[in-house]
């Protein structure tokens, strides 16, 4: 089976795989004026409950319900990313820290790193065995770095990987990929990943066939799951393990065996996170900035204080502007006016090239039952120009406000020229 890239771990959810793109290069080329003359009356047919701007030359030349407040999805990522940039820093790596005792156990202690993947946890142990841990006794995994009294608000208890739970210490997501044969046998989807103990009874019930799974959905599996793969991987590279998987801290004074750094800076890591809309790895990285602001263990709250001061004290946006409770976006609470999105989105435009490049623009989508937007930016004659859409509608149409408001940009440019 093929290995599977870096990028592929990346997860989808709802926002990427229910988006269905619209055709036609031609969004972010100029049309005739007679398009802008009709634009206004065709968004009344479109736009039932929603809100936008459009921007060029750092002039807003359409808005509508700038100032009231709408439920972004995952167009929220944008903030989260500007946040991730402001507090920690594009050169920041999510660390994981490894404790070893007299009696050979070796402790896993986790701060909310996005991306141990299997690939990743083969080399740490490679690592440790370099650094002369031949034998282990038991291996206790401790998540005690974050404090999450509540799952992810948004998230819910189905098998889909979106809905993941986040954890301070997690491997591939906190999702499990597998095949299941028609003669009930169960396997690992992943060459890199080893067939672990969790897939069989995950499996269970599942038809045959191949399934990437939530870990979480019956009961929170996280731990268990890190500590299975880790003691595959240590047999699998010869570190024998006589004992077994035990949640627990670390104990207080127990001296540092080893950190390990994530090879992917942030900047790395929010290329990935915007293109493929990774729920998991934005709140991971929600988590981290709380716990950076406010120091471990990282909660909830903490990430919500962190982001709402940043927009504060930063782009002057109070509650009426912008209220968050996770940074994928999946919260229904989460609110945000279109003028809101567009600070966002102008202080977002030196770090820009990290938004995928679709149609001809530079854009971040979102979806969810009843929440469809937009948030990017035209290529205008000055550079950049900002636009924003945010429907809350029984009615997905966000794809023909989107190419109305890039023949609005286009056909306004050639008024003035």
């Amino acid at each position: 089976m093929k290995k599977m890239s870096f990028a592929a771990f990346f997860l989808l959810n709802p926002s990427r795989m229910r988006r269905v793109f619209f055709l036609g290069l031609g969004l972010c080329l100029a049309l005739p004026g007679s398009v802008w003359a009709g634009a206004s009356q065709t968004l009344e047919s479109l736009v039932e409950n929603g809100g936008l701007i459009v921007t060029k030359n750092g002039t807003t030349i359409s808005e509508r319900n700038a100032e009231s407040q709408f439920i972004p999805a995952s167009v929220l990522k944008i903030g989260t990313a500007l946040a991730g940039i402001r507090i920690l820093g594009k050169e920041y790596r999510f660390t994981t820290r490894f404790y070893v005792n007299g009696d050979r156990d070796l402790y896993i202690r986790g701060l909310a790193d996005p991306l141990l993947v299997s690939e990743e946890v083969f080399k740490i142990v490679a690592t440790l065995r370099s650094r002369g841990l031949s034998s282990i006794r038991n291996i206790v995994v401790d998540d005690s770095g974050c404090r999450l009294e509540n799952g992810t608000d948004g998230a819910t208890s189905t098998l889909n990987p979106y809905d993941a739970q986040n954890s301070c210490l997690a491997v591939n997501f906190n999702t499990i990929n597998l095949v299941k044969g028609a003669d009930n046998s169960v396997r690992s989807a992943e060459e890199q990943t080893p067939t672990l103990p969790l897939m069989r009874e995950l499996a269970q019930g599942l038809p045959p066939g191949t399934h990437r799974i939530n870990a979480t959905a019956t009961g929170n599996q996280s731990l268990r799951y890190v500590g299975e793969l880790f003691a595959a991987m240590c047999r699998k590279q010869g570190v024998t393990m006589r004992g077994k998987i035990i949640p627990g801290p670390v104990p207080e004074g127990l001296k540092l065996f080893y950190e390990h750094g994530s090879n992917k800076s942030l900047d790395e890591v929010l290329t990935g996170l915007l293109k493929y809309s990774n729920n998991f790895i934005a709140n991971q990285l929600f988590l981290a900035m709380g716990a950076k602001q406010y120091g471990w263990p990282a909660t909830w709250d903490k990430g919500q204080r962190a982001m709402t001061a940043l927009y504060r004290n930063e782009l002057g946006l109070s509650e009426k502007d912008i209220v968050i409770r996770e940074g994928s976006g999946l919260s229904r609470q989460n609110r945000v006016t279109p003028r809101a999105m567009l600070a966002l989105l102008e202080a977002f435009k030196p770090h820009a090239k990290l938004l995928p490049f679709e149609n001809n623009c530079l854009r971040k989508s979102g979806t969810m039952t009843g929440v469809y937007g937009y948030g990017g930016y035209f290529a205008g004659e000055r550079g950049l120009d900002s636009f924003v859409l945010m429907l809350n509608q029984p009615k997905n149409t966000k794809n023909e406000v989107l190419e109305l408001l890039g023949a609005m940009h286009g056909a306004k440019g050639r008024r003035k020229n």
